[in-house]
């Protein structure tokens, strides 16, 4: 109760309670003639009555208000059971578990934000959960929300795509995992103009597909998903200040782009990235015009649109500015799409005087290098044994 409310009864009491003036003299009344009406006893009795039952009725209810805040908070209200119906919500990168709760009860998963806070926080999976979309329920009790959002099988349209990929394995993959037909995909990739590539990609898609997990909205096209994918390269490419050091090696952007790819599709491991590309600047540089001739099987591979480790030598005789055993020097763009460690190693090759390698033992990934032609020609044979062709 306010001190307002206090004043007010305090003076109604007093009022009921005055004394008479002394003498039964009259109180002034209308048109200047002394009367006044007397009050009962029975009236002045009841008005203290009245005024602690005010008291009584406004302290009572403010604590049933107390209460009834305080339970709020203790046991927040919440729905029972699994809910129906279906709703999509996404997570965002960088929610707290309020955060997420507040998206929840705006979508009509969860019945309060506290429920869910208060759930969540006795449940340490809760920090784990994935930026993303999510399928899920309306009027679902915070238990079951926090279920779902904890298992991969609601997640909608997730999707991983590795280091190394081509074009033509990414579209299909994207295909089967977002339900956009696979002829859209490859329609929209026939339209490099509207997926914003960076100029210097000149057109070209492959190499520039960066390989991540995505998490495309439900309602994305095959340009949109596309276009992520791009945006994501430039993101990376950015980071590793990537046009900058092309420029001081003295190579355009495309060029690091394409002998990531290289180096990605060559590979067994990521600490033999920067040895391989070591080796393709190498020969590049050679003072030796055949040795510009970097003879790489992965770039026959890609030209013949197969998917061998060795190739053999009638294909290494292909009509292709791809074979790399026929044309000098890089192929006229990237042969897949690779990663930051073959970006990173493309921009800062190993130290080394190599100028071959060998992937002799490829269920293992090991990879070997040599400096002189007769210790590559062991290296192949090496090679042949572990596969079973020596």
């Amino acid at each position: 109760m306010s001190d307002a409310d206090l004043d007010f009864l305090r003076q109604l009491s007093e009022r009921q309670q005055r004394p008479e003036p002394p003498g039964g003299a009259p109180r002034a009344g209308r048109g200047g003639r002394g009367r006044r009406r007397k009050k009962s006893r029975k009236g002045r009795k009841l008005a203290p009555l009245i005024a602690l039952a005010f008291l009584l009725t406004v302290v009572c209810g403010g604590g049933y208000v107390g209460y009834t805040a305080l339970n709020g908070m203790l046991n927040p209200p919440d729905y029972k059971g699994e809910g129906a119906g279906s709703v999509t919500v996404w997570i965002h990168e960088g929610d707290s578990v309020s955060a997420m709760a507040q998206r929840l009860k705006d979508a009509g998963v969860v019945k309060s934000v506290d429920a869910f806070v208060k759930f969540a926080t006795k449940d340490t999976r809760a920090t784990s959960i994935q930026p993303g979309y999510y399928h899920l329920r309306r009027e679902m009790s915070v238990k079951s929300a926090l279920t779902l959002l904890l298992s991969d099988a609601s997640r909608v349209g997730r999707l991983t795509i590795p280091e190394g990929k081509r074009v033509a394995q990414i579209l299909p993959t994207l295909a089967k995992k977002t339900g956009i037909p696979l002829k859209n995909f490859e329609k929209a990739a026939k339209h490099p103009g509207n997926l914003g590539l960076p100029s210097y990609a000149k057109g070209k898609l492959e190499g520039y597909l960066y390989p991540f997990t995505y998490d495309p909205d439900p309602k994305a096209t095959a340009t949109q998903v596309l276009r992520s994918m791009v945006d994501q390269f430039k993101r990376v490419a950015t980071s590793i200040d990537l046009e900058d050091k092309a420029r001081a090696l003295g190579m355009s952007p495309a060029d690091v782009v394409t002998i990531a790819s290289l180096v990605q599709a060559e590979s067994g491991r990521p600490e033999d990235m920067p040895k391989i590309a070591k080796v393709i600047d190498n020969r590049i540089h050679s003072p030796q015009p055949w040795m510009h001739k970097l003879q790489l099987d992965s770039t026959v591979m890609y030209a013949l649109g197969k998917y061998n480790i060795v190739a053999t030598i009638a294909e290494t005789k292909t009509i292709s500015p791809y074979n790399t055993y026929n044309v000098s020097g890089l192929p006229p763009g990237a042969i897949d799409n690779p990663g930051e460690v073959a970006l990173k190693a493309a921009l800062s090759p190993a130290s080394g005087n190599w100028l071959y390698f060998v992937t002799t033992d490829p269920t293992r990934k090991i990879t070997k290098f040599a400096y002189s032609y007769a210790d590559f020609q062991k290296l192949k044979q090496e090679l042949a044994r572990n596969t079973g062709h020596g």
